[in-house]
């Protein structure tokens, strides 16, 4: 049985929360609650963990073989205690505080305890040995995958594609002792991939001697997140993959935009994808007085706060949409702003449909603090911007034809292997000169279109020419008559279900539409 079979295996479980009354958008956080007990078991039973993480009697183990209202009770029971630390009697059960974030004000919604049983009975019938060859925390990154390409709204709001993820972390490559931060958290992908990525360099860690092994798991990753439900997410990913990170865990809640992110120490490496839109109730900036230019644009306040972050020479990769690359009056401020401290060497244009948000328009900014020759510089530190352009003549990305790393290799590959983007460069990429994907732009240049980033230079085959539109009164004149031929059709269709009435009224919308 493979991750993906699991995955599908839990998503079906869905259902049955549905029949319990359970909305939508809350299946995966009601699901997690219960298979965070049973992935705990599963990785404790292997011994891939020293010693239990849950206290006694709020184990997997006290639930499976239970069944009716008892059941239920004692599973209402040890959420409580899990988020608490205390039983319905007041007495102490633990006192571990990622244990209770992790379940911070968890309640369950199920009503009827034979959906509960169920549900018990689907995960104990997994195949946990095979899950386990992949890891449990790739499975249950799997299923935040799934969440977030199933749901309609919300989960595409803090899951970024997987293979953009790795991508930036291949490029910007995370050495152990470096403190590395994701100001807008989400469910810990950037973090998470960080990790596995420096695992993989030293065979987890073992490699590193016990104190920087230490540094690793607690010390080395930190996130932010606003939204309590998906920090949850967010600390259950963490923990599966080793990371326990500090008292709060690795993800703390809170608002990178204010206290919580101003009193963030400086970071070597920050990878982020901050939530598109703007912030509600006024500037998302009005709390940091540490950020220079005020903005209701959340995505300008989170680029302020990441690059000022970052310690000189430290690094960053971050997305961000198209707007913030030409929006006028504060926004280019920003842009001269981080030109000015930052040297951005790249910019990665994204195809559309590969965000669950469809048809937002993206791109990854790759800068580091200072000049590729003085960390400590802090004017005139960008004196070109390579820009590859992804964008064009791109396939439209969606479930049918899924944005994989190969469509970012050659990306990978003309960015080179020094993360701060020193590698030698050509202007080679499928073309040469303007029919290249990948073309340098002096500080000069972007200087000259307004200090603009939003750059292209390859004709899109598969957008429409304004020159070649027909005039705007043929337009006009087309639009006219499909709208006419469409109500006639309409007329026709309501008319055989009621002749008498609905014939003066279709005359009626002809009539108004034609004056």
């Amino acid at each position: 049985m493979t991750n993906n079979d699991i995955v599908q295996k839990l998503w079906n479980l869905c259902d049955v929360l549905r029949d319990d009354g359970i909305n939508y958008s809350d299946y995966v956080t009601e699901l997690v609650l219960l298979l965070f007990i049973k992935m705990v078991h599963e990785n404790t039973e292997a011994g891939l963990l020293e010693k239990h993480p849950l206290p006694a009697g709020c184990r997997w183990t006290d639930l499976n073989g239970k069944s009716g209202i008892n059941l239920l009770n004692d599973y209402k029971r040890i959420l409580l205690s899990l988020s608490t630390g205390k039983d319905t009697d007041g007495n102490l059960v633990h006192e571990d505080p990622l244990i209770s974030a992790i379940y911070a004000d968890a309640q369950t919604r199920l009503r009827e305890p034979r959906h509960l049983e169920q549900m018990i009975r689907t995960l104990d019938q997994i195949d946990w040995f095979s899950a386990q060859k992949d890891g449990l925390g790739d499975l249950y990154e799997g299923l935040l995958e799934k969440n977030a390409s199933e749901t309609k709204s919300g989960a595409g709001q803090y899951f970024t594609p997987r293979a953009l993820i790795n991508s930036m972390v291949r490029c910007i490559k995370p050495q152990p002792g470096e403190v590395i931060q994701d100001p807008a958290a989400g469910t810990a992908g950037f973090l998470v991939a960080a990790d596995q990525y420096m695992r993989e360099q030293t065979d987890s860690y073992l490699d590193l001697s016990a104190k920087d092994a230490a540094f690793q798991k607690n010390d080395a990753f930190v996130g932010i997140e606003l939204v309590p439900n998906t920090r949850r997410l967010s600390l259950m990913n963490c923990l599966l993959h080793g990371m326990e990170g500090d008292d709060e865990g690795v993800v703390h809640l809170g608002n990178a935009l204010g206290e919580a992110g101003k009193s963030l120490p400086r970071a070597d490496i920050i990878l982020a994808n901050p939530p598109f839109g703007t912030s509600k109730g006024g500037e998302a900036s009005n709390t940091r007085d540490d950020l220079t230019f005020k903005t209701s644009n959340k995505q300008l306040a989170f680029l302020q706060h990441i690059y000022r972050n970052l310690k000189p020479g430290g690094r960053a990769a971050v997305v961000l949409p198209d707007n913030v690359l030409f929006e006028a009056g504060v926004g280019t401020e920003v842009r001269r702003d981080l030109m000015h401290k930052c040297n951005l060497h790249t910019i990665l244009r994204l195809p559309t449909g590969i965000f669950y948000a469809q048809g937002v328009k993206t791109n990854v900014l790759f800068f580091q603090k200072g000049s590729a020759t003085d960390p400590q510089q802090a004017e005139h530190c960008t004196q070109r911007t390579w820009v590859f352009d992804l964008r064009s003549n791109m396939p439209s990305f969606g479930k049918r034809t899924p944005f994989g790393d190969a469509h970012l290799k050659p990306f990978e590959d003309a960015y080179g292997s020094d993360p701060n983007g020193n590698s030698p460069r050509a202007e080679n990429v499928e073309g040469v000169g303007e029919l290249s994907r990948f073309r340098c732009f002096t500080r000069e240049q972007i200087a000259e279109h307004g200090d603009s980033l939003d750059i292209s230079w390859l004709k899109d085959d598969n957008a429409l020419d304004a020159a070649d539109l027909p005039a705007p009164e043929v337009l006009a004149g087309e639009a006219m008559a499909e709208l006419t031929e469409a109500l006639k059709e309409l007329e026709a269709l309501m008319g055989a279900l009621a002749p008498t009435e609905l014939e003066a009224g279709g005359l009626k919308l002809e009539d108004e539409v034609r004056g």
